[in-house]
């Protein structure tokens, strides 16, 4: 009896580390919340890719950048994501209170300026400002940059989104006073040359940043102040447009993520990171969508003009941050000026 006993035991034994060993096996990898502005359409390949690779099931929650930070302060004490990711920089550098101190193993494999020097941020694509045109409207019309904005040719020609609610039209006017205003955002030379270029386009403000390439795209204007990502479809299937990056220098924000502080799942949330700025992310990103990747060494599309082609202008973030409502103000004054 007792040897029966003893063997029902092992037996029974056995039954449940086996058990315990296939629950284990069914959990491996675990999971990954992600809070992010991206649609699950625009980053299918790149998830699926990735739980595939590492085994580690992922919660795609999709809500606004500004929802994103939303919960993320509300949740400070409890979070429920373990990533952040998309968005403008200077968002994450606002709010690095937020996030947990970690670099990717990637990190040196991008260009230095966009390289994580706050040990939180991690920039993983780059867009950057660029100007889009028609090319059976414009027929001989010049355009190679900013100056050209201002040929008579052009009146009421030309279409923007407003900086006030578009951070790729905030990005232009901050390119512009830049390029224009020899580096200095505030300068007199600068903030006239968005005057005369409101003068030139009549103030013409376009709903949103999308509608911008398309309205150029549809015949309805010559020239849009755009970015990339918004531009480049429309290249790439055919439309009559062109697009380039102004001579007088670019401008490019880096879109970024970062591990939420106090996350439940720190080391997936880390191999999420690290996945995203791999090589083989960094090339479907270069490769099969309108992102501009931020690896040097990534793969990118016929559609898309290599960095070391273009003039890019070192930006000032932490003086941009700073007065970021005084420039908007002194916008929305040189627009009402004009419109009046």
């Amino acid at each position: 009896m007792k040897i029966k006993c003893m063997k029902t035991l092992f037996v029974l034994g056995l039954v449940s580390a086996l058990t315990l060993f296939a629950a284990c096996k069914e959990e491996t990898g675990g999971s990954v919340v992600i809070y992010s502005p991206h649609s699950e359409e625009q980053v299918t390949a790149i998830l699926g890719l990735f739980e595939k690779e590492s085994g580690i099931k992922v919660d795609l929650i999709s809500v606004g950048i500004g929802e994103v930070f939303k919960r993320l302060k509300s949740e400070i004490n409890n979070p429920y994501a373990d990533v952040a990711w998309g968005g403008v920089s200077s968002i994450y550098v606002e709010n690095q209170d937020l996030f947990e101190s970690y670099v990717s193993v990637n990190d040196d494999k991008f260009p230095e300026q966009f390289r994580n020097h706050s040990g939180k941020v991690t920039f993983f694509c780059l867009d950057g400002s660029l100007l889009i045109y028609n090319t059976n409207l414009l027929g001989s019309v010049k355009i190679e940059g900013y100056a050209d904005l201002l040929n008579p040719a052009l009146k009421d020609k030309i279409i923007m989104a407003d900086p006030a609610a578009s951070g790729s039209a905030f990005a232009h006017l901050i390119n512009m006073l830049c390029a224009m205003g020899d580096g200095d955002y505030m300068s007199d030379k600068g903030w006239g040359y968005v005057q005369a270029l409101l003068v030139n386009n009549d103030g013409k403000i376009a709903g949103s940043s999308s509608m911008v390439p398309k309205s150029v795209a549809d015949g309805e204007y010559g020239v849009g102040i755009s970015n990339e990502d918004n531009s480049i479809n429309y290249v790439k299937n055919g439309a009559p447009v062109k697009i380039v990056y102004m001579k007088e220098g670019v401008h490019f924000n880096a879109g970024s993520m970062a591990v939420v502080k106090g996350t439940k799942n720190l080391e997936n949330a880390k191999k999420f990171v690290d996945f995203i700025t791999s090589k083989q992310a960094q090339d479907i990103y270069g490769s099969q969508t309108t992102v501009r990747p931020i690896r040097a060494d990534a793969q990118t599309s016929e559609y898309m003009t290599a960095l070391k082609e273009i003039r890019i202008l070192p930006k000032d973030e932490d003086y941009i941050n700073q007065h970021r409502q005084e420039i908007l103000d002194r916008y929305k004054t040189l627009v009402t000026e004009v419109r009046n």
